[in-house]
């Protein structure tokens, strides 16, 4: 009996297995259970394709922004990430209408003694005086992201005011639809896929006290991090805000002692005693053109499992993202995962062959740096000629086990040991290459480990620092 039983055992290892890359290679996959079993329905407004659920009335987006970026960002969410949401609210610094849309003011709420007597409210006392004139006169908006590939420009006056908009936005939120069973809160640069949102949020229950993000510490407080987005349930919600309403300068003075207003939220949270449910990698603080599918966190990896957000996402990425998932379920009637971006928007755009490069491309190759000054005198024949050129520096990538990409500029090889697509250097030097039999031989590796598993936090509460 014993043969014939790891006979089957085999058998069966061997046709899951061989599913598996039949999924990677043909795009196919079983749908969801909340996908089969709900009642959908398909919403067509100039060929836009909203799949949708009794659970869509419940949830309100609530989408944080500033004047300097609220003009540039918010017009590309109106047209793409929001499309399909019926219930959503746009907080800022600032009450004014864009794309004929309402943006309110969610500093309204911070106490009269501190806007007047912290220097954070500099740009905020001009914003209230001289409306959007007052930027001018403080900034010059920082460029788009995919343009420097920064992301964070701490010297901006909007930045610095921020993080005063967290709490005070959660009240205003709850009073905009205290009716509301879930509340997403994201950024301007925080792309969301709606489906998959509300089949993640269709395996908790909405009338227990909930708070859902991608975990972050500071000290001892764990928290969402907003910019990844973070989900409080209506009976979470109502506790915070009441606990916060009731010790408003306690948290104020919180703030001013803070960098980022996300882990106040995680401070209320903690004094309600709410613990952080971690739901990456469901909820992404990084951008899908620079997140490495081999990364693992909290015992977690995510190349197999559901997006619904990424990070750090500019309006011609949005765009692209957004065609990319309209065009997913126009022909998929299954959750949208990490891997399918990867597999079926990301890789196609790799050089066929590894001898080829991407010129003006920056894949933030970092992990060994390779120049004339440091390398000019190296044993190694391919390091010390690896600084002449992009195929020099190919070469010694090759050479190297563990290199999968690279990038070159101006006499400096940079070697990278894991995967990252990056971004557009119009009009520089940079290029960058993969080898992309490497690339393919990871994708492999990281399906294989598929199961059937789609979320990951549901009954498994949040608790303190359990990993990171």
């Amino acid at each position: 009996m014993m043969p014939h039983r790891l006979f089957v055992c085999r058998l069966l290892f061997c046709a899951v297995f061989s599913v598996s890359l039949i999924n990677v290679f043909t795009k196919a996959a079983s749908p969801s259970y909340f996908l089969r079993h709900s009642r959908r329905a398909i919403i067509r407004d100039e060929d836009v394709v909203c799949p949708t659920n009794d659970l869509a009335d419940d949830v309100l987006v609530v989408l944080r922004t500033g004047a300097t970026t609220s003009h540039e960002k918010l017009p590309t969410h109106f047209e793409t990430t929001l499309r399909c949401v019926p219930h959503y609210v746009i907080f800022s610094d600032l009450d004014e209408e864009v794309s004929g849309h309402t943006v309110h003011n969610a500093l309204e709420g911070i106490s009269p003694s501190t806007v007047t007597s912290h220097p954070d409210f500099k740009l905020y006392q001009q914003l209230q005086t001289n409306g959007r004139d007052g930027i001018q006169q403080s900034l010059t908006p920082p460029p788009p992201a995919s343009a420097k590939g920064d992301y964070t420009n701490t010297n901006n006056p909007g930045w610095a005011l921020d993080k005063w908009k967290f709490l005070p936005m959660l009240s205003s939120a709850y009073s905009h639809r205290p009716t509301a069973k879930w509340y997403l809160f994201l950024e301007d640069d925080t792309y969301l896929i709606w489906p998959n949102l509300l089949s993640y949020l269709a395996n908790f229950d909405s009338s227990k006290p909930h708070y859902l993000g991608k975990h972050l510490y500071i000290n001892d407080i764990e928290f969402g991090y907003g910019g990844a987005g973070f989900i409080i349930s209506n009976p979470a919600l109502r506790s915070m805000v009441e606990r916060r309403e009731s010790h408003v300068q306690e948290y104020e003075d919180f703030t001013k002692d803070h960098w980022v207003g996300d882990c106040a939220v995680g401070k209320v949270a903690e004094d309600v005693d709410i613990p952080l449910t971690k739901a990456w990698p469901h909820l992404q603080g990084e951008s899908y053109r620079t997140m490495d599918p081999q990364v693992s966190k909290v015992d977690r990896g995510a190349w197999c499992f559901p997006a619904i957000t990424y990070h750090r996402v500019s309006p011609d990425e949005m765009r692209e993202l957004w065609e990319f998932e309209q065009e997913w379920f126009k022909r998929h009637d299954h959750l949208l995962r990490h891997r399918d971006v990867y597999l079926h928007l990301l890789r196609p755009h790799l050089p066929s062959q590894s001898h080829q490069t991407l010129p003006e491309w920056d894949n933030f190759s970092s992990d060994l740096e390779f120049n004339a000054h440091d390398d000019g005198a190296s044993s190694n024949e391919l390091e010390r000629e690896a600084w002449k050129s992009a195929q020099h520096c190919r070469r010694l990538c090759e050479d190297i086990e563990s290199c999968i990409q690279f990038s070159f500029d101006s006499g400096s090889c940079r070697i990278g040991k894991k995967i990252s697509f990056g971004y557009e250097r119009a009009g520089e030097r940079v290029q960058s290459g993969w080898i992309t039999e490497r690339v393919d031989e990871v994708f492999r590796g990281l399906e294989g480990g598929c199961g059937v598993r789609d979320w990951w936090g549901i009954g498994e509460g949040g608790g303190k620092r359990k990993g990171r």
